[in-house]
This record gives C-alpha cells, structure tokens and sequence, in this order.
C-alpha cells in the first residue's frame, strides 16, 4: 500500500511540475521530419527491463518504463519534457532508472500486455519497484490534459 502511494504520489508530482512550469514545452515544435529517434527500434523490451532493474536494485531506485515510438508526437513531448524541466529532471534521476521502450508496429508488444498498457495509447508509463514488482501503469492521457493547460497560460 505505501509503495503504491508512493508511485501515485511521484506520477502526481510529475502532473504538478508540468502545470507549475509551463515554458518547459512553450517553446516552438519540433518538426516532424527533423525530430531525433528516441526510441531504439532494435532493442528488446524485455532485456531492457531486466537491465534496468539490475541498476534499480544496485541504487534503490524504482523502474519507469515509457513505451512509446518515435512517429509519436506526444512521446517527444513527455521525453522534452523530462530532459529540460530541471525538477522533472532531478526527480527522475534521484529515484528512478528511466528506459524507453519501443512498440512501434508492434515491437514488445509482449512487455506492454504483461505491463497492461496495451490498450492505453502512447507513450504509456509503467513504474516498478527496484525488485521488478508492477506498482502501476498510467496512461499519459491526464499528463496530455496538464500539458495543454499549461501551454494556454
């Protein structure tokens, strides 16, 4: 149950910095055609989590998967985001091991059903404890919402 609190409180503290710092994605868009891959096409999910948690366990962290591919606009948009806002930034990196995992045209398309995200939407987030126990899954839906709150500000 705390852990469970913890998770919901850290995916709310992420909704609450986006509201608060809305310049973090007031700037310009990035074109589609010139956006950088974030996402790396040819690795496996499943590999990519048992790696993280690995490192997760070693510094007591917690796993934050982010599926998603690189044609969506709003997976851009949340990585922007979690590089440029100084307190989403430090947030991530003092408490969890952050990994994207690509499910472009069904690639890991295992790791999302194990995760239940599959019929969530991009990017879809997943947090796990540092012993690879699924404490939630989100859909970015209500970030999408915050999001666009605060670029009307």
């Amino acid at each position: 149950m705390k852990m469970r609190l913890h998770c919901s409180l850290a995916i709310g503290i992420i909704t609450m910095l986006v509201l608060s710092t809305p310049s973090s994605l007031s700037g310009a868009e990035v074109p589609k055609g010139s956006r950088p891959n974030i996402y790396d096409e040819s690795l496996d999910g499943s590999k990519q989590v048992s790696d993280a948690l690995a490192t997760a366990k070693k510094d007591n962290k917690r796993v934050l998967i982010q599926f998603g591919a690189n044609w969506c606009g709003w997976c851009h948009k949340l990585h922007r985001l979690f590089d440029t806002d100084k307190e989403v930034n430090y947030e991530l990196k003092a408490h969890y091991i952050l990994i994207l995992v690509d499910v472009n045209k069904g690639h890991n398309a295992a790791q999302m059903k194990e995760y239940s995200a599959e019929r969530l939407g991009l990017p879809s987030l997943v947090v796990l404890d540092s012993t690879g126990k699924h404490l939630t899954t989100k859909n970015s839906g209500s970030l999408r919402k915050v999001i666009t709150i605060a670029k009307r500000r």
